[in-house]
């Protein structure tokens, strides 16, 4: 089928010239003015117009073609708009260009230019065609498999396929379960590096002592049970990504050597004398606030600003606008045919309006655990509140029946235990985000049953 072009001229003698000179590369459509060309628009949706900007009842001067322009705009905002102007009209052209018009010929039109135009103008709006396709389908499907239909998440999106094309450092910044790991995965599948490895260390979970060796390797020799050279995780993701999360937990004098080698891309082994260059893009991920600690000197700052080249903030699920009920939909096809291929289709109702109403302190993660967690239980062809164990919303709804010190211990035990989520069970980091002592936080998880770490 042939691109649809629409013709907006009110000279009949010149529409037909150029219906002839194009008929064989496109279905042309004729208009003589404004009405006309609104009608044409509406009803054949062009991806491509060519308008004269002279049109009556004002042929004489730019005031219809500049109105019909926006009319055209304003119902198809992505239509390519090429105005034809007179010679001695350049600056009526240029005015075109500025509120929104692809291009611009000048009288008279040759018809080897007017094609060129043409063709590069519908290679743009089938691209543009493409791009949009493939973003309702990442709704449906998920983009590289995080969902996601908000707008906070569409912006998301399209940082990741931006940055993606380059070899930019990362910071993926989030609450824990947002899903860093899982944007730091999108932007390698996504780049020109997604055939070399992908390889994640999580700076806090490995034992200063041995971080060192892991991140950079060692030499043969370079501590007592250093048997053999071994090549760190920074060589391991050469031709590929290095993903270091928790990066606000690595040591200081650890910060020093990967600002090293963002600044030279060039690493020593532990033991070694050797500087080796080593091709790898850094992703870095933290739900550590990164400001407070460069104010607290945990963490340098030169060393974030060579990090921080692009930054994605990602939000929490309590801020994503309407993600919640799209995703719980989600998860519940994705689980329950495990556990009822042919019941389970759905939630009551009040179950819908707890989720909406909860926090979410785990994010994502905590969602995806506590509708798997809904399948297995679910007895009927709905879940329920109950089997979703929504405590924190039961609680909440139920604070008028309790005295003033079992709310105010209800509320402390909620965010111990939210600080507890975020935090991995961190007492410091828990402390500060509550802003009490360690000994107080101590005090209270003893107080209110809670388990200490």
């Amino acid at each position: 089928m042939k691109p649809r072009l629409l013709i907006v001229d009110d000279q009949e003698e010149l529409r037909t010239q150029m219906r002839w000179a194009l008929v064989d590369d496109y279905e042309v459509a004729p208009a003589e003015d404004r009405a006309g060309a609104r009608s044409a628009c509406a009803e054949l949706r062009p991806p491509v117009v060519l308008l004269d900007l002279g049109l009556p009842p004002h042929p004489n001067d730019t005031t219809e073609g500049f109105l019909t322009m926006a009319e055209i705009l304003a119902q198809a905002p992505d239509t390519k708009v090429i105005v034809v102007t007179g010679q001695g009209e350049r600056h009526h052209a240029m005015q075109a260009i500025g509120a929104g018009a692809y291009d611009f010929l000048c009288k008279p039109v040759q018809t080897d230019e007017i094609r060129i135009i043409l063709k590069r103008a519908f290679y743009v709006a089938d691209l543009e065609r493409q791009v949009q396709a493939a973003s309702q389908q990442d709704v449906l499907t998920g983009f590289e498999g995080i969902l996601g239909t908000s707008p906070q998440m569409q912006a998301i999106f399209t940082t990741i396929r931006k940055v993606a094309t380059t070899d930019a450092p990362v910071l993926v910044l989030g609450e824990s379960g947002t899903g860093k790991e899982m944007v730091a995965q999108a932007i390698h599948r996504r780049s020109a590096r997604q055939a070399g490895p992908f390889v994640a260390i999580n700076c806090s979970a490995i034992p200063e002592a041995l971080l060192e060796s892991e991140l950079f390797g060692h030499e043969k020799g370079a501590y007592t049970g250093a048997h053999q050279q071994r090549k760190g995780r920074f060589e391991m993701a050469a031709g590929g990504t290095l993903f270091l999360d928790e990066i606000g937990e690595l040591p200081t004098s650890l910060q020093v050597k990967l600002l090293r080698f963002l600044q030279e891309q060039r690493i020593e082994r532990v033991g070694g004398r050797e500087s080796i260059a080593v091709d790898t893009r850094i992703i870095a991920a933290t739900n550590m606030n990164l400001q407070q600690a460069m104010q607290a000197q945990r963490f340098r700052e030169d060393l974030f600003y060579r990090l921080a080249v692009v930054v994605i903030h990602l939000p929490a699920l309590r801020e994503r606008d309407g993600d919640i009920l799209f995703l719980a939909k989600a998860f519940l096809k994705k689980f329950a045919p495990a556990h009822h291929p042919h019941t389970l289709n759905g939630f009551q109702q009040q179950a819908l309006q707890a989720m909406t109403r909860y926090d979410w302190p785990g994010n994502v993660r905590e969602m995806e655990n506590r509708i798997r967690r809904a399948t297995i239980m679910a007895d009927g062809r709905l879940i329920s509140l109950a089997d979703l164990d929504l405590s924190s919303v039961s609680a909440a709804t139920g604070l008028q029946s309790l005295t003033l010190r079992e709310a105010r211990d209800q509320l402390d035990k909620e965010m111990i235990e939210r600080a507890h989520t975020h935090h991995k069970g961190k007492i410091s980091a828990m402390a500060e985000e509550l802003g009490i002592s360690r000994p107080t936080l101590y005090e209270l998880m003893d107080k209110l049953s809670i388990k200490r770490p």
